[in-house]
């Protein structure tokens, strides 16, 4: 369920915890070079960044061609 998974990995990023495997979070480079990426769904991707304790910053959310072309 979308809304599960999604306030899953919410809540872990609020929380400085890891995302579980199945997430594939990891770190992007080129023009997004200090966000990060994870997959909520095979085909569900979520851009964000933590750039300190108190913020997170959701930047984007699509498939992955929405996100890359």
């Amino acid at each position: 369920m979308l809304d599960g998974d999604l306030r899953a990995i919410l809540g872990a990023l609020a929380n400085d915890q890891s995302l579980a495997a199945k997430f594939r979070d990891h770190d992007l480079g080129g023009n997004w070079a200090g966000y990060r990426e994870c997959h909520i769904k095979p085909d569900l991707l979520l851009i964000y960044q933590k750039p300190n304790d108190n913020t997170l910053k959701l930047a984007r959310l699509g498939s992955h061609s929405e996100l890359f072309g």
